[in-house]
């Protein structure tokens, strides 16, 4: 009996192809395209003329106010409490994959598939792992840590082999070219430009909420007045507005007293840091973890968590990373296969449990 599969299409390069390869490994294949905010109506429409090209079903599910509610709003709160989220990990759990198995089962779909390039591994105690995709320019395993086991079950990954170069000429060939020709999708699907910009459109009396500050110096010394905490995030040097004489970097944001702490490079490098309730997808490996502490950045070799207190957990890393950021994914590997991960939490109180 032939497999259906519900591939979540964005009407572009990656989601297209997915369709396409399914097709031709033999499987049912029905779109769907989430209407998250205004902006995403034409990808909607790019994605109904690409899935009528395929001769596939083609459904739109507009889910702006559940977006809203569950991404968009938890966004914007993240900035006000004085940390620096991460939506698409966010997203990918409660909206992306959460809907492509409610609609799946309401089509009568086995699986689902979506245009990430990772893959995906069943153990013989049926546990589910993602692994990086083949070309470790396109990985996205950091985006997925969040991902339940019914939801990974379900899940195909054709592109986890696949390099983004071979993809585009696979869709040439095969003559789905016109996928993606207005561009790749932008980093946050729906900032289209700075957040900063962003939380000014969408926060109701922003200036009264989002005020004037100190910045501030490693003694707690006033150096100058910032604009406001939630336009600043770990590691900046750029936009900072206040001249020192030298390189001057965002090492802390403090909400509650609404200061923005600046040091040196140096000062924002580190061999520890906290993180929150991590979850793995088994027991958490005693030995030869490694972590990514942002998209993109190199694995670093690092010890088994910690408990500490407060829900948090200390992690020692074996080498130095920098601009260690609140809010954003801490995600553990053991080679290429992802077996866990965090948020990265409040570094306050830090030094009482470093025993260097």
């Amino acid at each position: 009996m032939q497999t259906s599969v519900l591939v979540g299409m964005s009407g572009g390069i990656d989601s297209t192809a997915v369709c396409s390869m399914l097709l031709e490994q033999g499987y049912r294949v029905v779109g769907l395209t989430f209407v998250t905010c205004d902006a995403s109506f034409a990808a909607a429409e790019a994605a109904a003329s690409l899935a009528k090209r395929l001769g596939i079903e083609h459904y739109v599910d507009d889910v702006r106010d559940e977006f809203r509610t569950k991404v968009v709003e938890p966004f914007i709160d993240s900035y006000l409490s004085g940390t620096t989220p991460n939506p698409c990990v966010n997203c990918n759990r409660v909206m992306k994959f959460d809907l492509l198995c409610r609609w799946a089962d309401r089509l009568g779909c086995e699986k689902i598939a979506t245009g990430h390039y990772v893959n995906i591994q069943e153990t013989a105690e049926k546990k589910y792992y993602i692994v990086t995709g083949d070309d470790p320019r396109k990985d996205q395993s950091y985006f997925l840590w969040r991902l339940t086991q019914e939801q990974l079950s379900r899940c195909i990954f054709p592109l986890g082999g696949w390099k983004k170069s071979d993809v585009c000429n696979y869709l040439g060939v095969n003559n789905l070219d016109e996928a993606g020709k207005d561009g790749e999708s932008m980093e946050v699907c729906f900032v289209p430009g700075d957040y900063r910009d962003f939380l000014r459109e969408n926060i109701p009396d922003v200036d009264s909420v989002i005020r004037e500050g100190s910045f501030v110096d490693t003694a707690g010394r006033v150096i100058g007045k910032h604009r406001g905490f939630p336009y600043y995030t770990i590691g900046q040097r750029k936009g900072l507005g206040i001249a020192l004489g030298h390189p001057a970097y965002v090492l802390k944001v403090n909400a509650e007293k609404n200061t923005v702490m600046l040091g040196t490079a140096e000062q924002l490098v580190t061999r520890y840091m906290l993180i929150e309730t991590p979850e793995w997808v088994d027991a958490a490996p005693v030995e030869g973890l490694t972590v990514r502490v942002r998209y993109r950045s190199t694995p670093i070799s690092c010890d088994a968590p910690l408990p500490v207190g407060d829900g948090r957990w200390l992690v020692r890393l074996h080498s130095d990373a920098s601009a260690i950021t609140p809010g954003q994914s801490a995600v553990f590997y053991l080679g290429n296969t992802l077996v866990g991960g965090a948020f990265i939490a409040s570094q306050r109180g830090i030094n009482q449990w470093i025993k260097d």
